[in-house]
């Protein structure tokens, strides 16, 4: 996978929670991801993890007085002039309120006031201090001098209490970090992006479906949001962790399917049709569960609604891009695809190969255009692959 933050500086500053253990994974991920990372800490937060971790990870030094010898640099402000963010994670109330009255009484909250890039605010106390007045008001001054701030989540915290107030996941606060420096050229786009199988009951124990995972419609989904897009994702039967703010909408069959995708078709500009919608369904469904009988079963099978061709007639301006899951003769059966249905561009996979199709976090494809041209691409992860058939949309719709 592609380091997304390569070249970009992040200054993560780490305050005195009990959630400062969680920092150590963000510096992690953030460094796995291409970032150079420096490290602040809040004398408070060196109580539950020594700085020599921080340090150790980073392979830089990390800031926890105003007055360390650093040779006769001010850290505090060139380390805001070259960041490129800075995330606070966790943010305790106590360094929430200091920030929104402007104290600049530590290494921390005194190059808060220095920066100009983008700052991320990760909140983590117990449930009532988050919810205190005092706090809340805290936050919306913080909000409206330009911070960004994220939701806390719910659950349990350390000291038994319950509610509103756990830092997010590393991984989430890692990808808003990203939103806040890579370019944003997909905004003003509204992307309506399928992913993941249909399932068609046979009873109330049974389904015809396929094996897509729904991976590749998800990086899609990230990817479209991460660069600035209004994004809805209408998702079949999947254990995939749903994207961060992006409108998901839940359907099992095909005919909900076709349902979701066209109550929402006006909106979009970009269409996404990575799902794998079963071709076929039960023509009588059975209220209860199929008893074993004779030695075979038959079962009479009508087809689905071809959302794609529908989309295909309908789509005015819109772009359309379509998948083809194929077990041979690929670039042929796509191309007929994709000229069948309308589309202006359509991903073509064979999913007989083990490292690429369902299932599997890679994936090769051929991309076939409206004009025939055809691209071939290399094994990558659907990730990886997510921001290039972006990459290609967004040709198509700058040269229409």
């Amino acid at each position: 996978m592609r380091s997304l933050l390569k070249g970009k500086e992040i200054v993560l500053g780490v305050c005195g929670g009990i959630a400062a253990y969680k920092s150590v994974e963000l510096l992690r991920l953030l460094i796995k991801d291409g970032a150079g990372v420096r490290v602040v800490m809040t004398r408070a937060a060196t109580a539950f993890v020594a700085p020599m971790t921080f340090e150790a990870l980073s392979a830089r030094p990390v800031m926890t007085s105003l007055f360390e010898d650093a040779g006769g640099e001010i850290r505090h402000i060139s380390w805001a002039r070259e960041a490129d963010a800075v995330v606070i994670a966790p943010a305790t109330a106590d360094i929430i309120a200091r920030m929104a009255h402007g104290f600049a009484d530590d290494p921390l909250t005194t190059m808060i006031l220095a920066v100009d890039a983008p700052v991320l605010i990760a909140p983590s106390m117990n449930p009532r201090m988050y919810q205190n007045p005092v706090t809340r008001e805290n936050l919306r001054s913080l909000k409206g001098f330009g911070f960004h701030v994220m939701e806390p989540e719910s659950g349990p915290v350390a000291c038994g209490d319950e509610g509103t107030g756990r830092l997010p996941a590393p991984e989430t606060i890692c990808e808003h970090v990203r939103r806040l420096v890579l370019p944003r050229d997909l905004a003003g786009e509204s992307l309506l992006i399928t992913a993941g199988p249909t399932q068609e009951p046979i009873d109330p124990v049974r389904f015809l479906s396929n094996p897509s995972s729904g991976k590749m419609g998800y990086a899609l989904a990230r990817a479209a949001r991460r660069r600035g897009a209004d994004v809805v994702l209408i998702s079949g039967p999947v254990s995939v962790d749903a994207p961060i703010d992006v409108e998901l909408i839940r359907v099992r069959t095909a005919q909900e399917m076709k349902e979701a995708v066209l109550s929402r078709f006006d909106s979009a500009s970009i269409i996404i049709k990575a799902a794998a919608v079963s071709d076929y369904r039960p023509v009588n469904v059975s209220d209860h569960k199929i008893k074993k009988a004779d030695e075979t079963l038959a079962l009479e099978l009508s087809r689905t609604p071809d959302i794609l061709r529908r989309l295909g007639e309908i789509k005015g301006d819109r772009l359309l891009v379509g998948f083809a899951a194929e077990t041979e003769d690929l670039v042929k059966n796509a191309a007929t695809k994709l000229k069948e249905k309308n589309l202006d561009l359509i991903v073509a996979n064979n999913v007989q190969m083990s490292d690429s199709g369902f299932g599997v976090d890679t994936n090769r494809v051929t991309l076939i255009f409206a004009d025939a041209r055809q691209e071939s691409l290399s094994l990558m992860s659907k990730d990886d692959l997510a921001d290039l058939i972006l990459d290609r949309v967004k040709g198509i719709r700058g040269s229409k």
